[in-house]
């Protein structure tokens, strides 16, 4: 081994230092770019006077949340005519949220007809839909699958509702594989579907076909196998409908479904090109189902609905990558009448967070928000009567001198979407404020409820987060429920 002279290990160092120096004085402010890449180092500003630590204190927030009794109905007090329909705690129906929905006079009117269709379902006998479209912060059915039980519970229904012909993230609600033939296609991320024909669920899936096996006059075949999950929510395990939708059915194409590894359905799918579902009832829960498709072109699975008897079906789109402007990329008629048959009367849309890294100043954040409101109005075209509500972007931090921030745009982001919301008729609820505004993520993520991306919520804090929205969800129908008894 060299042995150094301690001079020139002291000579070494002072080179060092000096070119670090050197850096720190000439570094502008925000680095600089070199081959498309930003470099960015410590100012003499930031080593003179560094960034203090602005994390938010969250702990008045988490202790009032209650994720507990999610197996049991809220109930409301009787014989009040006045003031709260119950208190917060305990499993009471309350008329009060840390934070409300933005609603006027509008908004309250469009709610004011769901609510009354979601209070009469259960006794009508009847099912309704919901559907919560939203990027990557409800991926794997995140917030939707609490939600949905809380829902469920109160409201009667059970199974998962919709789920995509091809699955392909990680979820707890349901198990599904398929053959490794098919492809998935999506209007809002990766390889599209040229008709866009994709219907309610933004996603199809196609089989590529075997060239081989056609030269032979022989068919295709691929398979899709659905089955719940152990570690579901316990209503979105118990369904006992199954829907399987497809479109584009042009050559005949052979349908055989298996139970359990046996066979129970044999049919010919519709080849008039037009959307058909096919349903499969059973007493109980089916455990396996196989579908399995034999045909020389394939046609376009719209996915599958898992659904109970009566009551409410909440479903999760999970749409990754997108800001919420890709629903003007499918096509319309085949999104109206998917969302028809499902008796679709509120929509859930939960975007934002994946314009924050692009934003560069206001102007592009109006750009943004007038392009939602513009997708928030197509729905209203498509599906007249639905409710809307609108959950705007989580706090995100950035690296910042050391120290994870807020991105400085969200709160005018935040304000925007919500004008845009509410100006169109949808109800608007505030993320960013609920999980304790500004710099509240490095606080979420300290406490194990968001991960290391200072993006997305862990499964603890999804349950918060969605409890919290419950809270302003149910306050809603609470009021509306105590104007109807002062009425």
């Amino acid at each position: 081994m060299k042995n150094y002279q301690p001079k020139s290990v002291l000579l070494f160092t002072i080179l060092v230092f000096s070119l670090l120096l050197f850096i720190v004085f000439s570094m502008p402010k925000g680095g600089f770019s070199l081959f498309n890449i930003n470099l960015k180092f410590l100012s003499l500003e930031a080593l003179m006077n560094p960034t203090k630590d602005n994390k938010k204190n969250i702990d008045a927030i988490i202790q009032k949340v209650d994720t507990t009794n999610l197996n049991s109905p809220l109930k409301k007090h009787k014989g009040k005519s006045t003031g709260e329909l119950g208190a917060a705690n305990g499993g009471d129906l309350s008329a009060n949220a840390s934070v409300e929905l933005d609603i006027n006079e509008q908004v309250s009117q469009n709610l004011d007809r769901f609510f009354k269709k979601l209070k009469n379902i259960a006794a009508l006998k009847k099912k309704l839909s919901i559907f919560h479209y939203g990027d990557s912060q409800i991926e794997g059915d995140r917030m939707t699958g609490y939600f949905r039980q809380r829902l469920q519970t109160q409201f009667g229904g059970n199974g998962p509702g919709m789920i995509p012909a091809l699955n392909v993230y990680n979820t707890q609600t349901f198990k599904q594989t398929f053959s490794d033939n098919f492809e998935r296609l999506t209007a809002f991320w990766g390889a599209k579907l040229s008709s866009k024909k994709y219907g309610a669920m933004g996603s199809v899936g196609v089989f590529k076909i075997d060239s081989s096996q056609t030269l032979k006059g022989e068919p295709t075949t691929a398979w899709i196998e659905i089955d719940a999950s152990k570690n579901a929510y316990g209503r979105a395990r118990e369904y006992n409908h199954v829907r399987f939708y497809y479109n584009s059915c042009v050559k005949p194409c052979l349908l055989k479904v298996f139970q359990n590894g046996q066979l129970i359905h044999e049919d010919s799918l519709k080849t008039d090109g037009n959307a058909h579902s096919i349903t499969l009832d059973f007493p109980g829960a089916p455990g396996k189902l196989k579908y399995l498709l034999s045909s020389t072109k394939s046609p376009v699975i719209s996915g599958f609905s898992l659904e109970g008897d009566i009551g409410v079906q909440v479903t999760n789109v999970a749409m990754r990558g997108s800001s919420g402007t890709n629903f003007s990329s499918m096509n319309q008629s085949l999104f109206r009448d998917m969302h028809s048959e499902l008796n679709t009367q509120l929509f859930i849309l939960q975007f934002g967070g994946n314009t924050i890294p692009g934003l560069k100043d206001s102007s592009s954040v109006r750009y943004y928000a007038k392009s939602f409101k513009r997708q928030i109005q197509l729905i209203q075209s498509q599906v007249p009567g639905a409710a809307i509500i609108v959950i705007g972007p989580s706090d995100m931090s950035q690296l910042n001198e050391g120290v994870f921030e807020s991105y400085n745009l969200i709160p005018y982001l935040t304000n925007q979407m919500k004008k845009v919301s509410v100006d169109s008729g949808a109800a608007y609820w505030d993320l960013f404020k609920a999980m304790g505004g500004k710099n509240s993520m490095p606080t979420w993520v300290e406490q194990g409820l968001a991960g290391s991306d200072y993006i997305h919520f862990t499964s603890k804090g999804t349950s918060i987060a969605s409890q919290l929205f419950y809270d302003a969800f149910i306050s809603a129908y609470a009021k509306w429920e105590l104007k109807n008894q002062v009425e």
